[in-house]
C-alpha cells in the first residue's frame, strides 16, 4: 500500500506527497483536522484484513475487481455517495474509522522507484500539517519528536497489515474462492430492483463444499474467520441502500437499474 511521491496516480485522498525532513519542516506541527471532508465523496475505502472484525459491524466488506484485488468497505453503493458523512465532513453517527483514513495525511512511500526503503511522507495540501503556533511539534533540535515517532510507528504497522492483507487475498485467489459479486435490492415503489455489480466476494457455496482438511487449515491460519466476517457484512448492503434512500441519494433511473460499485 506504499506508493512513489513522484507517481502521477496518487493514492486516494492524497493531492500531493512530499517527504518529511528536519531541515524543511523543523518548525512544523501537526494538529487534528476539524473534519474529514477529504473522504466525503468516497463511497469505497480500502481496509486491511486486520480490520475485518471491527469494520464488519458498520459496513459491507467487498473486494475490488481486476488484478491485485483489495478489500474495501462500502460507505455508499454509488460513486460519490458517502452515507456515513454529513455536510460538514463529519461522521453522522459513531462508526469504525478505517486505518487508511486515520493514517492521512501521512504515509510511507518510496522516494524513488528503485529505492528499497520507505520514507515518511505527507500531503502538504492538508490543513493538518504546517508551521502553526498550535499543535504537536514534529521535530525538536532536528530530531523527531515522540509525536513523529508515533506517526511513523502507525504507518509501519499499516504497511505490515497491508502485506498480511495481500497474502490473505492471494490465498483466496489460490483456492478459487473469489467470484464476481451481484446484489439485487428492491426499492419500495420502484418496479424493478437495483442490481449492484462491479465488486468481488467470497463464494459461500465453495466454502461450504471444501474438504474437512482444507477447512481445518484455513481455520487454523485465521482465514476462515475473515471469510465469515466478510460474508456476514454483506447483509449491511441493504442498510447502506436504505440510508441512501433516506438521504435522497439514489440515482435517477427509468428502467431496470444496474450499478457498478
Amino acid at each position: 500500500m506504499a506508493s512513489t511521491p513522484q507517481a502521477q496516480a496518487l493514492p486516494m485522498f492524497y493531492k500531493d506527497l512530499i517527504p518529511l525532513n528536519s531541515k524543511e519542516h523543523a518548525k512544523w506541527r501537526v494538529k487534528p483536522l476539524d473534519n474529514a471532508s477529504f473522504m466525503q465523496s468516497q463511497h469505497a475505502i480500502p481496509i486491511t484484513s486486520d480490520e475485518f472484525t471491527s469494520a464488519a459491524r458498520n459496513y459491507p466488506i467487498v473486494f475490488s475487481v481486476g488484478e491485485n484485488s483489495v478489500p474495501l468497505i462500502l460507505m455508499g453503493l454509488n460513486e460519490g455517495v458517502n452515507t456515513f458523512m454529513n455536510d460538514q465532513g463529519q461522521f453522522s453517527e459513531p462508526a469504525y474509522v478505517p486505518a487508511y483514513v486515520r493514517r492521512y495525511p501521512f504515509m510511507l512511500a518510496k522516494l524513488r522507484p528503485d529505492a528499497e526503503e520507505l520514507s515518511l511522507c505527507f500531503d502538504p495540501t492538508t490543513e493538518a500539517v504546517g508551521e502553526f503556533e498550535e499543535g504537536e511539534a514534529l521535530f525538536d533540535n532536528d530530531q523527531p519528536t515522540e509525536t513523529t515517532k508515533g506517526i511513523l510507528g502507525f504507518c509501519e504497522q499499516f504497511e505490515q497489515a497491508g502485506q498480511r492483507t495481500g497474502q490473505f487475498v492471494q490465498e483466496l485467489e489460490k483456492m478459487g474462492l473469489l467470484m464476481d459479486g451481484e446484489v439485487s435490492i428492491q426499492q419500495t415503489g420502484v418496479e424493478k430492483p437495483f442490481i449492484y455489480r462491479g465488486f468481488r466476494m467470497v463464494d459461500e457455496e465453495k466454502v461450504r463444499d471444501m474438504r474437512g482438511d482444507e477447512l481445518r487449515k484455513i481455520s487454523q491460519n485465521g482465514i476462515l474467520p475473515l471469510i465469515y466476517a466478510h460474508l456476514f457484512s454483506l447483509q449491511l448492503m441493504r442498510e447502506v441502500f436504505a440510508r441512501q434512500v433516506r438521504d435522497g441519494e439514489m440515482p435517477q433511473v427509468t428502467e431496470a437499474p444496474s450499478v457498478q460499485i
